[in-house]
């Protein structure tokens, strides 16, 4: 067992663990970390506490010290130098005629380096845009390139949900999201509305997908025939949350066979229905298999919109 504590360094950022080298650390408390990029400020996510070496994905480093009056202040005026680097960026990017959205700055807390943040379609070519920074700014600068996801969580907004973004507030890592879920969740195909402010799927439909696959189960599908205790039945609409299954009745001519659909709308459980398969019949009684779901976008859809799909499905 090795004794570590967990650091985070954004706003719904990763948490990662260092060594606190015998110090006790409470949540909350404010520490100097070395990190990859150089000396960081950070916050206590997970106080001491001692865990398996298996869960180490690299060699711990330890903390620093804990933040002092100086280390806050030296933060504080960093953060009211960001708008005035902006804008200097902002300016060189102009000059150098660069493709490229600038989203954000961060200021080493040692000053030792300055982190540009931008997005782009594709590879940027940016050294004689550090090179002019650097002489600006008198420091190290860094360019990082990162993708439509996080732009959103440094950015923050508010989502069609009306609430802030989950990913600037509490996601710490992001999964993988596919057509599947929404399709799983009965939701519209239409991109609008399952596609989040960083225009791809939205994360919310990972959190909610156990939970309709554990509704899903034995629930039969829209235009399925089941049987009733009223007889052979057509499945209108599933109510996974209620566990009721709309049904409408249906009577088979006895000249030509086809099929005759009562305009009466009636409502099971789970437990009264014996599925049937989607054709159907009145002597198919083996249990139904449940269709392999897949990711493929559905025929029944729009040109533009099984474009914008495709572009949704890109993971970041």
């Amino acid at each position: 067992m090795v004794e570590i504590v967990g650091v985070g360094f954004m706003k719904a950022g990763k948490t990662y663990y260092f060594d606190p080298k015998g110090e006790k650390y409470e949540l909350g408390d404010m520490v100097i970390v070395e990190t990859a990029r150089g000396m960081e400020l950070g916050h206590i996510l997970i106080a001491n506490k001692n865990v398996d070496k298996s869960e180490l994905v690299a060699e711990l480093k330890p903390i620093e010290r804990k933040a002092t009056e100086k280390d806050l202040e030296k933060y504080h005026a960093n953060l009211e130098k960001r708008d005035d680097a902006l804008k200097v960026c902002e300016e060189k990017i102009q000059k150098h005629n660069l493709n490229m959205k600038l989203i954000d700055v961060e200021f080493m807390i040692d000053g030792a380096k300055i982190v540009f943040y931008f997005s782009a379609d594709g590879r940027v070519d940016f050294r004689e845009l550090a090179k002019d920074l650097a002489g600006h700014f008198h420091t190290r600068i860094e360019l990082r390139q990162i993708g439509v996801r996080d732009e959103a969580r440094m950015l923050g907004g508010i989502g069609i949900c009306g609430r802030p973004l989950c990913c600037s507030k509490w996601l710490s890592d992001f999964q993988p999201v596919s057509i599947k879920m929404a399709k799983q969740q009965n939701l519209s195909l239409n991109p609008s509305k399952i596609s989040g402010s960083c225009g791809r799927l939205m994360c919310c439909l990972n959190f909610e997908d156990k939970t309709y696959k554990e509704l899903r189960k034995g629930m039969p599908k829209d235009n399925e025939r089941v049987e009733t205790p009223d007889g052979l039945a057509k499945v209108v609409k599933v109510d996974y949350f209620n566990g009721k299954i709309n049904t409408r009745g249906i009577e088979i001519d006895p000249e030509t066979g086809e099929e005759i659909f009562s305009q009466e709308i009636k409502a099971f459980s789970r437990d009264e229905i014996k599925r049937k398969g989607k054709k159907g019949g009145r002597n198919q009684t083996e249990e139904v298999a449940e269709p392999e779901e897949t990711d493929d976008i559905p025929e029944n859809i729009t040109e533009d919109e099984a474009r914008e799909l495709e572009a949704l499905m890109k993971e970041i």
